[in-house]
């Protein structure tokens, strides 16, 4: 059994000064003061707020139907479709003049561990689960985090105080470029005006 050496040697064409990174530090540094005369744009947040796009993915809601009460029938898609396991639903006997056989006695989402997918969206037949554009997520505990029924719908009045246009929007169009990446300006104008297309 032979052994062959190989030697190893500096690759043709570097130079002392290519070794002393001399020319790559210069043009980092370059760089850096170009941008460091540029004007730049500061959002003098809280008194400024960032416009969002319209399919922002923030703090969730349970929606309401025309008469005030939830619209979740507690069928459990949402949290079957949650690939982060942060929604428990309990089940309860519907008690409503309509065709509803369940609601949910117990519905809560657990934000900390909530990976702001929209998939629960998506997943949802009745409309009764949505995003709002509240991203502002502070608080003490982690008891906090934790929002059950009464403080999703409670999501969903501040939202509708803040937003009225919004209320009218549960048209199918709306909600599927809501929840598209795919849109345009004219689009979301349209909707705002409830046009179409």
């Amino acid at each position: 059994m032979s052994i062959t050496v190989k030697n190893v040697s500096l690759p043709r064409g570097k130079s002392w000064i290519d070794n002393t990174y001399v020319i790559p530090v210069f043009k980092g540094l370059m760089l850096t003061f170009r941008h460091l005369f540029k004007r730049k744009d500061v959002l003098r947040y809280p008194e400024e707020k960032k416009v969002l796009p319209p399919n922002y993915r923030g703090l969730h809601m349970l929606t309401r139907d025309d008469q005030g009460r939830e619209k979740c029938v507690a069928c459990e898609m949402c949290s079957t479709a949650c690939p982060a396991d942060c929604i428990r639903i309990v089940a309860g006997d519907g008690g409503w003049e309509d065709s509803r056989e369940k609601h949910p006695v117990e519905f809560e989402i657990d934000e900390l561990r909530c990976i702001f997918c929209g998939m629960c969206v998506e997943a949802c037949p009745e409309d009764a689960i949505d995003m709002t554009d509240m991203h502002n997520l502070a608080d003490y505990t982690r008891e906090d985090f934790i929002y059950n029924k009464e403080r999703l719908l409670g999501v969903y009045d501040e939202y509708i105080k803040r937003h009225p246009d919004h209320a009218k929007r549960r048209d199918g169009v709306f909600k599927k470029m809501m929840n598209s990446s795919y849109f345009t300006v004219s689009d979301v104008e349209k909707a705002k005006h409830g046009t179409g297309h």
